[in-house]
C-alpha cells in the first residue's frame, strides 16, 4: 500500500460510509472492516476510527443494522442520524442522508490530538476541509479510486491531499475472502443514501 506513515505519529480514520461502499463496489469486491482496521493500526498510533452512515428509521427492519452493531463492538466510533425524505420536482419520493458536516466538524475537533487524516471518501466537497486541516499541521491521505469508470475521486480533492491512496491496491490487504460466508457481519454493503428513488434497496448483499 503506498502512502506515507511515519511510527508514532497518531493517526484516526475517518470513513464516509456510503461513498467507501460504492468505491469498492466499482472494484468489485466487499470490505472486511476487522482487516481494514489492523491495516492502520500497524501504520501508527490509531486513535480513533469513525464510521459515517444515515439510517432510514421508519424500516422494520434495517440490513445496515447488523454491520452498524458489528463495527460497534469492534473498534468503529459509529456516526449516525436518520435520513430525511422528500419530493423531487418530478414528484418521485426521495430519501436523502449525507453525512458530510457531521464528518467535517468531527475532523476539525479531533485536529489538536492528531498528526495524520485518512478520509475515505472521493467527495470533492471535502477539499476545504482538507485544506483547513493541514493548516494546522496535520497531514491528511485521501483513499478513493481512480480505476473504477468514472473514477469515484474528485480531482481537487486528490490534488489537495498529502498522498493518496489507490482502494484497488489497497483491496488485497482488506477485502472480503470470497470463500467466507457472506453473513460474515465484517462485510459492508453499506447504500448511497444521498439520493435514493422510492423503492431503491438500501442495502444490498453479495
Amino acid at each position: 500500500m503506498k502512502g506515507n506513515f511515519y511510527e508514532n505519529e497518531r493517526v484516526a480514520l475517518f470513513i464516509d460510509g456510503a461513498n467507501l461502499y460504492s468505491a469498492a463496489r466499482a472494484l468489485g469486491f466487499d470490505i472486511d472492516y476487522r482487516r481494514l482496521l489492523k491495516v492502520f493500526r500497524e501504520k501508527g498510533r490509531l486513535v480513533r476510527a469513525y464510521y459515517y452512515t444515515a439510517l432510514v428509521e421508519d424500516q422494520e427492519y434495517s440490513p445496515i443494522r447488523p454491520l452498524i452493531d458489528w463495527l460497534d463492538y469492534n473498534g468503529y466510533t459509529m456516526v449516525t442520524k436518520p435520513t430525511k425524505e422528500f419530493t423531487d420536482a418530478m414528484g418521485r419520493r426521495k430519501i436523502k442522508g449525507n453525512m458530510d458536516i457531521e464528518l467535517a466538524i468531527d475532523v476539525l475537533e479531533m485536529a489538536e490530538h492528531l498528526d495524520h487524516v485518512i478520509l475515505f471518501s472521493g467527495d470533492g466537497d471535502f477539499r476545504r476541509l482538507v485544506e483547513a486541516v493541514q493548516r494546522k499541521g496535520l497531514r491528511v491521505s485521501v483513499v478513493s479510486t481512480i480505476k473504477s469508470a468514472p473514477p469515484m475521486v474528485a480531482d481537487e480533492l486528490r490534488r489537495q491531499a498529502d498522498d493518496f491512496i489507490e482502494l484497488s491496491e489497497l483491496a488485497p490487504l482488506i477485502a472480503r475472502n470470497p470463500s467466507e460466508r457472506a453473513a460474515r457481519p465484517a462485510v459492508s454493503n453499506t447504500p448511497n443514501t444521498d439520493s435514493l428513488d422510492d423503492g431503491d434497496q438500501l442495502m444490498r448483499t453479495a
